[in-house]
């Protein structure tokens, strides 16, 4: 049933998506490029309505049955309509966060919050009335991140698609059936989207598929871990490590050029790789590799002891460290690391020109 809901959903998104692109076209809804862009022509963007559109089909042919339902949906329009204004009108910041955080307050309404976590050596965290603002801080961030990484054709998308196969395989081994039905129907969706998204690209998913994808994601990676282990809390964010640390690094590149949180950038890490040498599309694979390496992780990573868990995470974080350091994420000079490893290299050559 699954592997039908994903063929399903496949197909109508490769059959509407042709007709979202001459929609877009139609009534100008189109990417102008310019110097922080990479493409260098006029694309349609609004590509995401044709995910939204697909993923509604899926929901009325396989109607999944769960009390969160209605508010996914609900959460999910207010998201598409913040997307379309902002493809269409090209709306101010404050009022896509607007439109997010609304989203966010209509899934916590409907159950999908973070109240309380087991901890690893024994006894319970309860957030009591921090669960609201950590679990809004949770979907929008999220939200935001997918959005920050459509840089490139099809980096989004497969991203996405990376994030949901993993959610998805981890709901089937916990046999939560509404999280992998609604993961296979988004996937299904984006697949297909991404037969036309994928470099070169004809048509962009734009603001409209972006937060929709971040979205959905959020919500399905809180409702398939919340409530269990600290450690079982680290997974989605090891899932959708690549778009997480890009956001995370951002801001602290931000901050130490004292530049504005929301001020774009060409730095972010489709940036530095295609500065690297690498082509648009060798990028973008590059990336899909390093998304389907940490949601590998994610899922090592959930089968292992408390302890195993631990050193998994230090060797993550330090593998991710070396990375951004080498690429330049954070500022050419950014080499903590990389200065204290290469200063330990010539102490040891010294030692041995002396002995």
């Amino acid at each position: 049933m699954e592997f039908f809901m994903l063929i399903l959903c496949f197909i109508a998104s490769i059959l509407i998506t042709p007709l979202v692109k001459k929609l877009a076209i139609k009534y100008r809804i189109t990417d102008q490029p310019d110097h922080r862009k990479v493409h260098k022509t006029l694309m349609p963007r609004l590509g995401g309505l044709a995910i939204y559109i697909s993923f509604l089909v899926g929901l009325l042919i396989f109607r999944p049955e769960d009390p969160h339902m209605i508010y996914l949906v609900i959460g999910s329009l207010i998201i598409i309509a913040t997307g379309m204004l902002d493809d269409i009108y090209d709306i101010a910041p404050k009022y896509k966060l607007l439109g997010q955080v609304t989203a966010a307050i209509v899934a916590i309404s409907g159950g999908f919050d973070l109240e309380f976590i087991n901890l690893p050596f024994g006894g319970e965290l309860q957030f009591g009335y921090l669960s609201i603002p950590i679990t809004i801080l949770w979907i929008v961030g999220i939200t935001n991140a997918i959005n920050l990484i459509d840089g490139l054709d099809g980096l989004a998308a497969g991203v996405s698609s990376i994030a949901l196969i993993t959610v998805s395989f981890m709901a089937f081994l916990q046999g939560d059936m509404f999280v992998l039905t609604i993961a296979m129907i988004v996937l299904g969706s984006t697949l297909g989207f991404l037969v036309y998204n994928f470099y070169p690209a004809k048509i962009f998913m734009g603001d409209t598929g972006a937060l929709f994808l971040g979205y959905m994601i959020a919500l399905l990676s809180l409702l398939g871990f919340k409530n269990i282990t600290f450690f079982s809390l680290i997974i989605p964010v090891i899932i959708l490590g690549v778009p997480i640390s890009d956001t995370f690094f951002a801001i602290i590149r931000r901050i130490i050029h004292n530049r504005p949180l929301m001020a774009p950038d060409k730095y972010h890490l489709h940036h530095r790789i295609l500065n690297s040498g690498f082509s648009h599309r060798q990028t973008v694979l590059v990336i899909y590799g390093i998304a389907v390496m940490f949601s590998l992780a994610a899922v090592i990573f959930s089968m292992s002891t408390v302890w195993g868990s631990l050193l998994i995470l230090l060797v993550l974080i330090f593998a991710i460290e070396i990375f951004v350091e080498i690429v330049g994420l954070v500022s050419k000079d950014y080499k903590p690391l990389l200065r204290i490893m290469e200063g330990r290299q010539a102490h040891r050559i010294q030692r041995r020109k002396r002995a």
